[in-house]
């Protein structure tokens, strides 16, 4: 709400530039709601990859989830396996039974193995892709808070009628938007 409350306020000095036909308040001005609108954006795109950092670690944590499940699952398999390898293998009226068992056990424990490996990956690709977002949005932090402080200064130019911060408000803003394009790079 406040990134709209700036951008009227740049608006309102602006308008006022106008009225008083000033060159350089209107050309540091127009920087300023430059400045403004690219903060906006910048601040938007931030968002939206601190929200895809969460989603993906979350989803990491699904699937390692699903993959302890499988490996607990691989693991009972391999028990019941060895149960009736050992009696199958002690001989009996029902030994050819236990084989039989023994290797429906371990058709069952390779499929475990597979989806629990199936999940594992699926962690270590959202585990990827929540650490991309996380290094954007560093970036884009450093990126807006930049152009904000370039703003800042422009109005320090807007009061003084001194060239030097807005040259400096321009160099400010220019970094923040090469830290933009830095960070989808």
């Amino acid at each position: 709400m406040s990134e709209y409350m700036e951008i009227n306020e740049h608006q309102e000095q602006a308008s006022e530039a106008r009225k008083e036909k000033d060159a350089f308040v209107s050309r540091v001005s127009i920087l300023v709601a430059v400045l403004a609108v690219v903060t906006a954006a910048t601040s938007s795109l931030e968002n939206t990859e601190t929200a895809g950092a969460i989603t993906d670690s979350s989803r990491a944590v699904l699937a390692q989830d699903k993959a302890t499940d499988q490996w607990n699952f691989y693991e009972s398999k391999s028990l019941k396996k060895n149960i009736f390898d050992v009696a199958s293998a002690a001989g009996g009226a029902k030994a050819a039974d236990y084989a039989k068992k023994s290797a429906h056990e371990a058709a069952d424990e390779g499929a475990a193995q597979e989806s629990a490996k199936e999940f594992e990956k699926k962690r270590d690709e959202a585990i990827e892709s929540s650490e991309k977002h996380e290094h954007r949005h560093h970036k884009l932090a450093i990126a807006a808070t930049l152009l904000e402080i370039g703003i800042a200064i422009s109005t320090i130019a807007i009061i003084t009628r001194k060239h030097w911060p807005w040259a400096m408000s321009a160099i400010l803003g220019a970094g923040g938007l090469g830290m933009v394009i830095y960070a989808f790079l």
